[in-house]
């Protein structure tokens, strides 16, 4: 039975919308590109000849989704473990007229290239991805990329002894992951990109903690110079002084003068 994938539609050679149009190649272009990337493949082990069979990557630009995407089905030739079509459900006969690896390399690489890429546990995808680019004569993929980044090493030193899967971690986080029944790499590569803007998002603001989450969730931020900027000194005036002052004294009877402020706090300049 075809595997249907709901994230796209698919063509005969498993070319999904969006793929075609990307700044891959755009001269001067300025913005940082961030790239999502996933892969399903005939089983665990590339040393022993399993193949990818589905690859998927999903383009961020300034932390928001551009919708241009690559995604692909693979002709494996060669049979697909049942363990793995338990995982993803796309079968041998979905993938009859599909492509082969060599003949969708050179787009892929076109995409991906000087791209920071993502992957959630990338030793596994990039092994597959260099066994096959190594097939056709291709260098490995960092030598096409300007990062690879592990997604899964950066949850868990962000979540320390729980757990990181891609599903515990858009339950953490709060990432709708409904429509998540199969692994498909098209949608698991939309709820990386999701959940790796979730978790990095205090790197574009101050490192101050999102309370929203508790103490057990460290923030992750960077550090600002404020030395160089010229901020003005604005000082209460006289009516926000009085009604400071009534606050105090309100916690102050309620605390039975146990109120910190009153100890810390430097008077108000004039």
């Amino acid at each position: 039975m075809p595997h249907a994938n709901p994230a796209s539609k698919v063509d005969a050679q498993g070319r999904s919308d969006g793929s075609r149009d990307h700044p891959a190649n755009k001269k001067g272009a300025a913005r940082k590109r961030m790239v999502f990337l996933d892969t399903e493949t005939t089983g665990l082990s590339p040393d022993q000849g399993d193949r990818i069979v589905e690859i998927a990557c999903v383009e961020v630009v300034q932390r928001k989704k551009t919708g241009k995407h690559f995604h692909r089905y693979v002709n494996p030739e060669r049979d697909i473990q049942e363990g793995a079509l338990r995982v993803h459900g796309i079968t041998s006969e979905f993938l009859q007229d599909k492509p082969v690896f060599a003949q969708i390399a050179e787009e892929l690489l076109a995409y991906l290239r000087g791209a920071d890429v993502y992957i959630h546990n990338a030793p596994f995808d990039t092994g597959f991805l260099d066994m096959e680019l190594a097939r056709i004569g291709k260098t490995p993929l960092k030598s096409w990329v300007a990062s690879i980044t592990d997604t899964l090493a950066m949850a868990r030193d962000a979540y320390p002894g729980k757990r990181n899967s891609l599903d515990a971690l858009c339950d953490r986080l709060e990432v709708d992951r409904s429509g998540r029944s199969l692994h498909g790499a098209l949608l698991d590569a939309e709820l990386l990109a999701d959940v790796t803007i979730c978790m990095t998002r205090g790197q574009n603001v101050l490192a101050i903690q999102d309370a929203a989450h508790g103490p057990g969730h460290a923030a992750i931020g960077v550090t600002i110079d404020f030395r160089g900027l010229d901020l003005p000194i604005v000082y209460a005036d006289e009516a926000e002084r009085a009604a400071h002052e009534e606050v105090l004294c309100q916690i102050d009877k309620a605390s039975k003068g146990g109120t910190v402020w009153r100890k810390v706090e430097p008077a108000f300049p004039h």
